[in-house]
């Protein structure tokens, strides 16, 4: 008896904090970042329409798909892959605009788990001993609040039940934008831009690379390049969308 009213108590709590939730979204309704209709109980950022509908690459099921091509010649990469097509005027186009310049960070961290999710129902990524976001250098990531590399590698590290180093892969030097620049300038800009610290520690260890998009590849092929720099240390790539543009 002396334990059934403070039980009882924290019943009524939790009831009227839904209850009190409820009507707040009434007022103040989550909406999706995509298409801002009201989402449901059961849906988190994106409604279950547009998560359908995004266009997504499926190329972890795809042998030599366009991920892996754009880095053969140039860095030896185990497997590589992209969650979904980026196409400049969809509305998909939101998620990664949202994600590094709004300030929504979960955005990444469920389309981490999205992604993930997928990965892991084919064993895709399954040998893999360590998870490695893309860093940004010190000075953005403090503009920006956060590392949306991070951000994504949270959620897949969730699904995929893999630990995560931010710190192995570090940025030398602050570069700008690679947004406007070709492909020779992308890779002539991030030439010998990252470097690695205790490298030694994952001697003979698979990590994955993660990164919110690939276009030319330069970023993330500078970062495989230190990467490699370890004994016998093999890298993959997965990044949340591919641009061909």
């Amino acid at each position: 008896m002396l334990n059934y009213y403070p039980i009882k108590m924290k019943k009524i709590i939790v009831q009227l904090v839904e209850v009190l939730g409820d009507f707040l979204s009434l007022i103040y309704p989550n909406l999706c970042i995509c298409c801002d209709s009201v989402l449901v109980k059961q849906e988190h950022l994106i409604c279950s329409k547009c998560n359908i509908g995004l266009p997504r690459t499926h190329f972890h099921l795809v042998k030599d798909n366009p991920i892996e091509h754009i880095f053969w010649g140039r860095i030896k990469i185990e497997k590589a892959s992209a969650f979904f097509l980026y196409q400049k005027g969809s509305k998909y186009q939101q998620l990664l605009h949202q994600l590094k310049y709004k300030g929504i960070r979960n955005i990444g961290v469920e389309l981490g788990k999205l992604f993930a999710v997928e990965l892991i129902q084919v064993n895709y990524f399954g040998d893999i001993d360590l998870i490695v976001p893309v860093p940004l250098h010190p000075k953005k990531e403090r503009k920006r609040g956060y590392n949306q590399s991070l951000a994504i590698a949270e959620g897949v590290a969730t699904v995929l039940q893999k630990e995560i180093d931010k710190d192995v892969l570090y940025r030398k030097r602050f570069n700008d934008t690679q947004t406007k620049k070709g492909r020779f300038e992308r890779w002539e800009n991030m030439n010998e831009l990252f470097d690695v610290k205790n490298i030694d520690k994952f001697e003979g260890k698979h990590l994955l690379l993660i990164d919110d998009i690939v276009t030319t590849g330069a970023t993330l092929e500078a970062c495989a390049f230190a990467l490699l720099k370890g004994k016998d240390v093999k890298v993959s790539i997965a990044t949340l969308a591919f641009s061909s543009q």
